[in-house]
């Protein structure tokens, strides 16, 4: 059936110039809710597992995930086998994408060779077929390496995006070092582990001038790390996740769904963050969709598998419990999802929109997934906005 759509616009990004309504075909519309057109999301951090561990997810489950989720372009970072540290390693990945990718898909290409952290791999081999360089599953722990890598990533006008995570600190941990658990006998992880690394990396980027981007914080300690930086000028920029913005260790249960890295800090940490989107600190709103197979998140709290899948409950989630409830504006949450990552990572929108039904309320139900990965926090929870159809580069790759 025909339903109309508002059409969002800003002065920075315009899908259908000078059209303030637009007449779209929809499967199964109600013409009492409230659609918007919005430009295709853009997810600068997922977990697509291949090549090397398709029994999580593949490039096309995935990207059909994406693509339903309302995403028209995604980063995908580097943790695969084989990692993609050199032009013949991240062959592979692009054969995969080119194949059964059905929206943009851009790797990353790995910081050091195997992510070991020992030696810088082929950056300027790869730096035309790769979005940026990260090591992202682990933090680069060498001084001396991220200095050598930030100092090649700019002769290259390539983004170094880190994974901040000091090993030293790290003792076993697998949630958040705070009351949960304490109360529950459970191994925590520090805060100071993320924001002592981001602290280092934020001098050596003031040093070689390097452009940077901070994968998924947690910590109060990060954001204020990253304001102060900001204002010095320091060419820095950050992502958190939904799961961050939304909850906190209060609202952790035992089961492996509960799980990732970093873990859910503390209520401050969450306040801060959410303080942090609407000054405009944290520039985007990544999913870090890490999925796994089952039997990886069956295992509780301290033996399931770090991660959780997110990137078809991300605008819903962010939409209801953010923009309903006022804490930021719909214009801001567009930004975060799309206008900001694209700008940063020089990354261009294409002929790609997205349609949403503001008004559908639902419970998420992961069995409804597309994403071969099930293992979400957000299990149960009421939301508002459906997503009835995506377009990529003018061609429709989901429909309710």
């Amino acid at each position: 059936m025909k339903i109309n759509a508002k059409v969002y616009q800003s002065d920075d990004l315009q899908i259908f110039p000078d059209q303030n309504t637009l007449c779209i075909d929809v499967a199964d519309g109600d013409p009492s809710h409230d659609y918007v057109v919005f430009p295709g999301f853009c997810d600068v951090h997922v977990h697509f597992r291949e090549p090397g561990f398709s029994y999580k997810e593949t490039i096309g489950s995935g990207s059909r995930a994406a693509a339903k989720g309302g995403y028209t372009t995604v980063c995908a970072m580097p943790n695969l086998n084989p990692v993609p540290d050199s032009v013949e390693q991240l062959q592979e990945e692009w054969d995969i994408i080119n194949r059964d990718a059905c929206i943009e898909v851009l790797p990353y290409g790995a910081i050091t060779v195997g992510e070991k952290g020992q030696e810088l791999a082929d950056l300027e081999g790869m730096k035309d077929k790769v979005v940026a360089f990260s090591d992202d599953g682990k933090g680069v722990q060498r001084d001396g390496m991220m200095r050598e890598a930030m100092l090649k990533a700019k002769s290259l006008g390539k983004l170094i995006v880190a994974h901040c995570e000091d090993e030293t600190l790290l003792t076993g941990g697998y949630i958040h070092d705070g009351k949960y658990a304490k109360e529950h006998g459970h191994k925590g992880i520090c805060s100071e582990s993320e924001w002592k690394q981001i602290e280092r990396d934020l001098k050596l980027a003031e040093e070689t001038g390097c452009g940077y981007h901070i994968c998924h914080i947690s910590t109060k300690e990060s954001v204020a790390l990253i304001r102060a930086a900001k204002k010095r000028g320091v060419n820095v920029t950050c992502e958190t996740a939904p799961h961050y913005l939304l909850l906190d260790e209060n609202d952790l249960q035992e089961g492996g769904r509960f799980k990732m890295n970093p873990p859910l800090r503390a209520k401050e940490d969450r306040e801060a963050l959410v303080e942090g989107i609407q000054d405009g600190t944290i520039d985007v709103i990544a999913t870090d969709h890490a999925p796994h197979s089952a039997e990886e998140k069956a295992k509780g709290l301290a033996g399931s598998a770090f991660g959780i899948t997110g990137i078809e409950t991300a605008f819903p989630l962010l939409y209801t419990y953010l923009v309903k409830r006022g804490i930021i504006t719909l214009d801001q949450l567009v930004r975060l999802l799309t206008v900001n990552p694209r700008k940063r990572f020089g990354i261009q929108q294409k002929e790609s929109w997205t349609v949403w039904d503001l008004s559908k309320k639902y419970v998420i139900d992961p069995e409804t997934f597309l994403s071969q990965g099930k293992a979400t926090p957000f299990a149960g929870m009421e939301v508002y906005g459906e997503c009835v159809k995506t377009v990529y580069n003018g061609k429709t790759v989901y429909e309710k």
